[in-house]
């Protein structure tokens, strides 16, 4: 395992382009991290400067307090699983597995033999080390590449958008099988994606990136629940939070009223700095939308059904302004219907003109909900 720390962390190319911007970031020991943002974002970048394939151009990165910018690849002692999986297509399984230890010539035939045969065990492919990679599925082939970098046993595990050449079903099996991997070996991993499903499932920290600065990190729920701007509250969640402009009427330090398209809204957050009048994001997610026989009137533009739920695509009338709706897959909503929603005030996120999060007056804790206490009655 390792503990990794970035501190004002650049990347700017020959050409002038700053790519990663000022970054400071600490992973603790046994992590799972992800990098997750848009396309072009620096994610991948940020990882290759971790790997050592990409030179830091300032600021100091350090594993277990120990400054590593000059070091190589191989000297950081890191395992790398790529998105092309990068698999020596005329060798074996067993060969590409066993590669980087014949290569460092620190162990003897019988302990490459026996590490090869352990890893083949845990990520089932013991049947497959006589195989050619042309020979294996997608998801085999993924197996192989993750073996091949933790087989050498690194301190930090890094994967780039390793799920994004397989299909749908079997990136979800992947995903379980890969938080089944990370508790096993309890190793530091970094992991890559633009998909913030991916992100949600599988981190115990994410770190939001857009253009080269790191926007906010925390755990999935946090972000989920406390996003410190506007961009993480669009990127985070699936579908995203909703955005609605609208107009300051009074403020304090408990909550705020805003005028949206006629309607008055709450939100229970400290607008203790904000003006009358000024102009404000109000954030809410589809799921938290309630339908009501009074509020704010929006029409039915579109339906979305799921099974379990619908998604209801509406427009506030006489608005351009959109809202999406999160209702029961048995709840019957027709095109064009004229229907009223509630915004709840605890629900509310609220966005200053800059883009900024005002702290919601409710915590964590206030939004977890145990379930009911389980008991086994015995004859």
């Amino acid at each position: 395992m390792a503990q990794l720390t970035l501190e004002g962390i650049n990347k700017v190319y020959p050409d002038g382009a700053h790519i990663i911007k000022n970054a400071n970031l600490h992973i603790e020991d046994g992590e799972f991290t992800v990098f997750v943002g848009p396309s072009g974002c620096g994610k991948s970048t940020m990882l290759r400067m971790v790997a050592g394939l990409e030179e830091i151009s300032s600021g100091d990165m350090k594993l277990d307090g120990e400054v590593v910018n000059n070091l190589s690849p191989n000297e950081r002692g890191i395992g790398m699983v790529f998105q092309s999986y990068a698999l020596y297509p005329h060798m074996t399984i067993y060969e590409n597995i066993e590669f980087g230890l014949k290569l460092a010539k620190k162990l003897s035939k019988e302990e490459i033999e026996q590490a090869v045969n352990r890893v083949a065990e845990m990520l089932e492919l013991t049947h497959l080390l006589g195989q050619k990679p042309s020979q294996l599925s997608g998801g085999q082939r993924q197996r192989v590449a993750i073996g091949r970098a933790i087989v050498r046993n690194p301190t930090l595990f890094l994967l780039d958008e390793p799920l994004s050449n397989l299909d749908a079903a079997l990136r979800v099996r992947m995903r379980l099988q890969l938080a089944d991997y990370h508790k096993e070996l309890k190793s530091t991993v970094i992991y890559v994606t633009h998909d913030q499903v991916e992100a949600m499932t599988l981190a115990d920290k994410i770190v939001v990136l857009r253009d080269g600065i790191v926007e906010q990190v925390g755990s999935p729920l946090e972000l989920y629940h406390f996003p410190q701007t506007l961009f993480v509250a669009g990127f985070i969640g699936s579908p995203k939070m909703n955005q609605l402009a609208g107009t300051v009427i009074n403020a304090d330090a408990q909550h705020a009223a805003v005028e949206i398209e006629g309607c008055e809204a709450h939100a229970q957050v400290d607008a203790s700095l904000l003006n009358q009048g000024e102009s404000v994001t109000l954030g809410i997610r589809p799921e938290d939308v309630e339908l009501a026989n009074d509020g704010l009137p929006v029409r039915v533009i579109s339906v979305e059904q799921l099974g379990t739920e619908s998604l209801l695509y509406t427009q506030i009338v006489d608005s351009d302004q959109e809202l999406l709706v999160r209702v029961p897959g048995t709840m019957a909503a027709e095109r064009h219907a004229v229907l009223r929603v509630q915004l709840p005030s605890d629900k509310c996120h609220l966005f200053d003109s800059n883009e900024k999060a005002l702290k919601r007056n409710i915590k964590m804790e206030d939004l977890v909900e145990l379930p009911p206490q389980l008991t086994t009655e015995t004859n």
